[in-house]
């Protein structure tokens, strides 16, 4: 260790005491430097400065009529370009434009063809064509420039996109927008319409109904006209015999009054015959109501009694026949009360006589009459007597009367069917008419109602299947919610779909610039360079080597060329955040992850060419080229081909560019500590490699050094 620390100290002391060494080393501390502050303020902001990149734009837009207004798109792109500048747009004819990128005067060129609107326009009519912008880039000019243009010239397809779909939906919307307003005046009817919907389709069965009864009606009145034509002769005749029957009629109701006078004593002598029989009736009655009286007795005084009554009962009919005679010609039927009470004296005598027959069975073997027997025909005989009595003092006042008017009534109905006879006969051939004409209208009405009876169903389906939509549409959809969507702000759902997907953009990490964000790169990439000028410049063999171990020799040099690469680092790196004033959020970490780096690549580089000599250094400038396509400093790993994606992970830029972006863009520590461990653990293992290997392959190709030496090409 002891001669290790003379080897280094001698060699500070020969640089500081050589004026002209002094000038190389510092020279050689900067200039690595430069690289790095050069790479990265060139490309400090490429993106936000394209205004310099001329693009040649041509419109030959003839123009169109598009519902009788005149529209040029293309002169309305080159008016809204001229007021761009985000590219350098210039505004030339097709022929300039076309030798323009060809020369290389401009980086493309974009033409609007002369049927650009006219082809805009086919969006209102059946037979649609996309309008074509035509795009030529000359991509030999530089590799970075067509994409910045193809950017540019897919932003201006986009903005003419969006207008137009702003300007197409603003139409589209305003229609939606009247037609919900109209839609929510129109709603009481719609719901309306539905209800009716809904109670016709409940009414169908009954509808249907009432068709099978007109079709069955209309064809039992087709029966019913046949059989009334064919009967038409027969009431012909009828009429003329009812004629003749009510002047008969007439003539015998004249003649009634005569025979009502000759029935009067008739019927008054019938009641007074009834009236003294039930007197005898009642005489009988009382003697059978005596307690001693004998079977024998009962049973004689029955015989008698059954005899009367059966002659009242036969008197009381005749009487009940004529009176019910007399009240059938009687329009107000004045003899009804009367005739009622004629039954109910018919009534109790026939009761009479059923209580007698009992009293008669219960004697007949000897017995004695049962006493409630008795007493029931005790009450109908009292009853009979009474209502005899009553219809005899009656007989003038009341039934002699309503027998007058009976008559009466019965001659007014006569001479007005007589009339009526008279008129029916003469309207006998109107009614032959009437008929024959119903008999037509009654066939159109079978053949119409056949119609309607065949189309039906069809009508009956048809109806349910609109309700079962309505209904449909009511579980799935609210005409409210629908009436909303429509009447909307035109302006706002045009935008709305003009743009229907905004990008908010969160920025992780957010850099400045794009140079800040090279940084890394061009850092990491100076510091690798830094070290192979001190190689290429520097020797790594030491004068007295034989007074030396090799480990000692390996050592001692290293530390020389460890204290400038670290010299260069702090120099790159403070110049990259007060100089060029990169963008770095942990600056303190950034020069030590910076030193870091420096000290880790001037080992490797070292080793290499203390071990192989001129051999080191082309490898070290392998590993250098390697390293700029495969650490992902500047595309993606991801992108690159599969060669140098495997590569990847066991290079030392990979790990270097990975924890100076971290302390740029802000720091996450468990990544830095990963890639510090790993850089740390490469370092060991080159260290190890020259510690223990530097003297067996150094002396294998120190023979090779010695030989190229010879040629005279290289020192």
């Amino acid at each position: 260790m002891k001669n290790t620390v003379y080897i280094y100290t001698r060699d500070l002391k020969r640089i500081f005491t050589n004026w002209a060494m002094i000038i190389i080393v510092l020279t050689l501390m900067i200039l690595p430097s430069f690289y790095a502050w050069f790479n990265i303020k060139a490309s400090w902001d490429p993106y936000g400065r394209t205004e310099g990149i001329a693009i040649a734009v041509t419109s030959e837009d003839e123009g169109s009529t598009i519902r009788g207004q005149h529209v040029n798109v293309g002169k309305d792109i080159i008016a809204t370009l001229k007021k761009n500048k985000t590219l350098g747009w210039t505004f030339v004819s097709k022929e300039k434009a076309d030798h323009g990128v060809k020369h290389g005067d401009y980086y493309a060129s974009i033409v609007i063809p002369k049927d650009f609107s006219q082809k805009l326009g086919t969006v209102l009519q059946d037979r649609l064509e996309k309008p074509v912008i035509i795009y030529k880039v000359n991509e030999k000019i530089n590799a970075v420039a067509p994409k910045i243009t193809s950017k540019g010239a897919s932003s201006l397809t986009q903005q003419i996109s969006e207008k137009f779909v702003k300007t197409a939906n603003g139409a589209i919307f305003s229609v939606f927008n009247e037609l919900g307003i109209t839609l929510q005046r129109d709603l009481p009817t719609i719901q309306q319409v539905e209800q009716r919907i809904f109670e016709l389709e409940s009414r169908l069965p009954e509808i249907k109904k009432v068709i099978n009864e007109a079709n069955d009606t209309t064809q039992k009145a087709g029966a019913i006209v046949s059989k009334a034509q064919a009967a038409l002769p027969e009431v012909e005749r009828l009429t003329a015999d009812g004629a003749q029957m009510t002047q008969q009629l007439n003539t015998f109701l004249t003649k009634s009054d005569e025979v009502l006078k000759n029935a009067e004593p008739t019927i008054n002598e019938t009641l007074h015959r009834v009236q003294q029989r039930a007197l005898r009736v009642q005489e009988l009655k009382n003697q059978l109501m005596e307690k001693d009286i004998k079977p024998a007795e009962v049973n004689a005084a029955s015989e008698q009694l059954k005899g009367q009554l059966t002659k009242q009962i036969a008197d009381t009919g005749e009487i009940l026949t004529l009176l019910t005679d007399l009240n059938a010609l009687s329009q107000q039927k004045v003899l009804s009360p009367v005739i009622n009470d004629v039954k109910d004296v018919n009534t109790l005598l026939q009761q009479q006589l059923s209580d007698v027959n009992s009293l008669q069975q219960q004697t007949k073997n000897g017995d004695v009459p049962n006493q409630s027997v008795l007493d029931r025909f005790s009450s109908h005989t009292d009853q009979a007597v009474s209502r005899l009595n009553a219809l005899t003092n009656s007989y003038s006042s009341t039934i002699v009367p309503a027998v007058e008017q009976a008559i009466k009534e019965a001659k007014d109905k006569t001479a007005s069917a007589n009339s009526l006879l008279d008129e029916a006969n003469k309207s006998i051939p109107d009614v032959s008419n009437v008929l024959s004409k119903t008999a037509s209208g009654i066939l159109l009405g079978q053949q119409e109602l056949g119609k309607i009876a065949k189309d039906f169903p069809r009508i009956e389906q048809n109806v349910h299947n609109i309700a079962d939509k309505i209904r449909e549409f009511q579980q799935k959809e609210n005409i409210e919610d629908i009436i909303n969507l429509l009447k909307n702000d035109v302006q706002k759902e045009s935008d709305f779909f003009a743009k229907p997907v905004l990008l908010k953009e969160e920025r992780l990490y957010p850099i400045p610039n794009y140079g800040s964000a090279m940084s890394p790169f061009y850092t990491t990439l100076c510091l690798w360079v830094g070290a192979l000028l001190l190689v290429s410049i520097l020797s790594v063999e030491v004068a007295d080597e034989e007074r030396f171990k090799s480990y000692e020799v390996y050592l001692g040099r290293l530390l020389t060329f460890l204290s400038i690469a670290l010299v260069q680092a702090f120099i790159v790196t403070l110049g990259d955040l007060f100089l060029i004033k990169t963008y770095v959020v942990d600056k303190v970490p950034f020069i030590f992850l910076g030193l870091l780096c420096s000290f880790v690549f001037m080992t490797i580089v070292y080793t290499l060419v203390a071990i192989f000599g001129n051999a080191g250094k082309a490898m070290a400038i392998v590993l250098l080229v390697l390293q700029l396509s495969a650490a992902g400093g500047t595309f993606p790993i991801q992108v690159v081909p599969a060669f140098f994606q495997a590569i990847n992970p066991f290079l030392p830029f990979t790990y270097a560019i990975s924890m100076m972006r971290e302390v740029v863009g802000g720091m996450l520590a468990d990544i830095v500590r990963k890639d510090v461990t790993v850089l740390l653990c490469i370092w060991l293992g080159v260290l190890l490699v020259g510690i223990f290997l530097h003297k067996p392959l150094s002396k294998t190709s120190a023979k090779l050094t010695k030989k190229a030496r010879e040629s005279k090409l290289i020192h």
